[in-house]
């Protein structure tokens, strides 16, 4: 305290103010509890954002701002706060590990004013957005750049079949094939061609032509009615699309059976068509048993897959026309299902050996 008729002594500049002398300034006070009164003769102490009491800063000094992230340091008893020196604007400290939540009952400190808050760390969701989606982590994974939005996995496109290579063990083996099981109604071949797809030790698949053509629900053109510019028009559509999936089997590495019931002397179902869709590499094979056993077979079946007994013995007769043609014929009059189906791969092993002309 100066004389009286002294004046206050200034301190000079970039120098810290001298403490008090009269009383040491108050401990903060503990948690839970008030501020304590002032000492008389003394200033009242003002309150932090923290709820922490500090000494108010020299006369003519700003007080130093905290730290970003870090609460502001109480002063120990005596100690008067360090002012800073003129002019001098305080420099903000480097980044430092992220401040520990405020103790209850204390409010957490507020942003340096030139500082805006931070947001998340990039890649990572806010702790609102992760409890509304029920997931905590950087999301769901993006697509592929430059690849399909709907899937990640690259087909290859199906290109005309070629002819395959002799397996090197007894039968077709592992070979992929494409084969064209050719015969009347009631000969059997869509249930043979179905059970030796099934038999094979290598992805087989069967797509048979009379089941694409019934998936034309409503206008299906039935060859029973009547053949017309209508039937045949859904016949060549049914056995593209047959082709088209026969192609894109190989070129994934599926076999594929189709069975058809190819005429010998008429162009529109005869095999160029079937050559031009699925490619050179096609093996057609017909099952041709006697036509007893034909009418039999098709006296077992029901709706538009039962023919009359007229049409069934034309059918089989105009079928006769295979024998003398070069393609290799089987007569499964007296097989079995299992048999023919056995039969079957033995006459196709012989065909990769020796494709037949056709």
């Amino acid at each position: 305290m100066p004389a009286p008729g002294q004046a206050p002594q200034v301190p000079a500049s970039g120098q810290a103010a001298p403490p008090p002398a009269l009383e040491q300034a108050p401990h903060p006070p503990a948690h839970g509890h008030g501020a304590q009164p002032p000492a008389p003769g003394q200033a009242p102490q003002t309150q932090a954002t923290t709820g922490r009491s500090h000494q108010p800063p020299a006369p003519g000094h700003p007080a130093q701002p905290p730290a970003p992230g870090q609460a502001p340091q109480p002063q120990g008893p005596g100690q008067a706060p360090q002012p800073q020196a003129h002019g001098h604007v305080p420099q903000p400290s480097p980044p430092g590990p992220a401040a520990q939540p405020p103790a209850p009952g204390h409010a957490p400190p507020p942003p340096a004013p030139t500082q805006a808050p931070q947001g998340p760390a990039q890649g990572h969701a806010s702790q609102p957005q992760a409890q509304l989606y029920g997931w905590g982590g950087t999301g769901p994974t993006p697509p592929p750049s430059g690849g399909q939005v709907t899937g990640h996995v690259q087909l290859p496109p199906g290109g005309p079949v070629p002819l395959p290579a002799p397996p090197a063990e007894p039968g077709t083996g592992s070979a992929t094939l494409a084969v064209l099981l050719i015969g009347p109604a009631g000969a059997g071949k869509t249930t043979v061609a179905r059970l030796w797809a099934a038999r094979r030790r290598v992805p087989t698949a069967h797509v048979s032509l009379d089941d694409v053509r019934e998936w034309v629900c409503s206008g299906f053109a039935d060859p029973q009615a009547g053949w017309n510019d209508h039937s045949e028009a859904q016949y060549r559509l049914a056995r593209r699309t047959c082709g088209f999936a026969a192609r894109n089997f190989l070129a994934n590495g599926i076999s594929c059976i189709l069975d058809d019931a190819v005429f010998p002397d008429r162009p529109v179902v005869g095999l160029g068509g079937w050559k031009r869709h699925v490619g050179p590499g096609l093996l057609p094979v017909v099952l041709l048993p006697g036509l007893e056993v034909v009418l039999e077979r098709n006296a077992a079946r029901s709706g538009n897959r039962r023919l009359s007994d007229e049409e069934v013995a034309r059918i089989h007769g105009r079928m006769a026309g295979w024998y003398g043609s070069g393609l290799p014929i089987i007569d499964n009059s007296t097989y079995d299902v299992e048999t023919t189906a056995r039969v079957l791969d033995d006459v196709l092993a012989r065909s990769i050996a020796s494709p037949p002309a056709w």
